[in-house]
């Protein structure tokens, strides 16, 4: 399996801008603990998202970060548990031909990519795992 370290995808011309458009549950943790994706582990401290999307696939966000990436959908005050429509931010990303692994973050959860999934990347440093099912259901390319 590929072990992808200190990838950068601002320098593969391979990589792409592609924007979310879902609309997803959320709850809001009371306390720290792990939910298991299918990509692997995500740890998550009290008051982050846990986020279910359209397709029935679980992940967390943290708290910092959660209010940029997803809008609420009314009646949903901000920071209620709710419905939340993601806001349009692109993202990089990078359909893999191989099986790989990937960190979240430096010393993040260890993500597992299968062939054809996608790599994420938020950020310098910051990395997702999509299935390319629901990459292709839930992301658009920026034009």
């Amino acid at each position: 399996m590929l072990e992808l370290k200190n990838i950068d995808l601002t320098r593969d011309g391979s990589a792409a801008l592609f924007v979310k458009d879902e609309v997803v549950e959320v709850a809001f943790a009371g306390n720290d603990g792990e939910l298991i994706s299918r990509e692997g582990p995500n740890r998550f401290q009290a008051g982050d998202a846990l986020v279910t999307g359209s397709t029935g696939d679980r992940w967390s966000v943290s708290r910092s970060r959660f209010d940029a990436k997803y809008a609420p959908v009314a009646p949903v005050k901000p920071g209620g548990d709710g419905r939340y429509r993601s806001r349009p931010v692109p993202v990089l990303a990078k359909q893999m031909a191989d099986a790989f692994t990937l960190a979240r973050s430096s010393g993040g959860d260890l993500l597992q990519g299968h062939a054809q999934d996608w790599v994420l990347q938020y950020a310098p440093g910051d990395f997702g795992v999509v299935g390319d099912a629901r990459f292709q259901k839930v992301y658009r390319p920026l034009a």
